[in-house]
């Protein structure tokens, strides 16, 4: 007897996904709110010596900090899996970047719209690589300090790069933004294909 795998017990396609984005700006929560495993996380706790360096912004009750990165997956349907890599957002674990975004098929950067001067690192990570991305704008609090279209004009991405809001904290609102980053992926693969 042969048992050889149906179409439909077929295991899904992993896909790897980075969550980057700067300090503070919910990378991890985004990983957290979504994933169907408990996420890993290497969060340490914040010291005085980084009082003065790094910034949470608006997250003034932040205590932690990811020192290398968050992982968790979610099924997507019976034929894909994502598997999310979190990189940590100060510049000083930018060295990590790479690692983390080796094999990666696409990167939804986390944005705080009340502090786009920490996102720009990202963008250029993401544009340098050619990694296929979406500038995903957290709406701390429901609210966006700037409009969409303001954020787009601020960052200077191409009109092709989307750029959504979403809320970090809701499982629903990060599967959106990530079907939007899949979206993008395909895209490219096919534009990359009639080229």
């Amino acid at each position: 007897m042969d048992f050889v795998r149906s179409p439909e017990q077929a295991p899904p396609i992993p896909v790897k996904i980075v969550v980057a984005g700067g300090f503070g700006v919910g990378k991890t929560t985004t990983v957290g709110a979504i994933s169907e495993i408990s996420p890993l996380t290497t969060e340490a706790v914040m010291t005085s010596a980084g009082v003065g360096v790094d910034d949470p912004g608006q997250a003034t009750g932040k205590t932690t900090t990811t020192v290398a990165m968050d992982f968790g997956c979610v099924t997507i349907d019976r034929s894909l899996k994502l598997y999310l890599f979190g990189t940590p957002g100060q510049s000083r674990f930018g060295f990590m970047w790479d690692d983390l975004s080796h094999g990666a098929l696409g990167a939804l950067v986390v944005v705080d719209s009340s502090r786009l001067d920490d996102c720009y690192p990202a963008v250029d990570y993401f544009e340098r690589a050619g990694l296929p991305f979406v500038v995903a704008v957290n709406a701390f609090d429901g609210k966006l300090t700037h409009e969409l279209d303001e954020v787009r004009w601020a960052l200077a991405v191409d009109e092709r790069i989307p750029v959504v809001a979403f809320d970090a904290r809701n499982r629903i609102s990060v599967r959106d933004a990530l079907l939007v980053l899949l979206d993008r992926a395909l895209d490219d693969a096919v534009r990359g294909q009639t080229a």
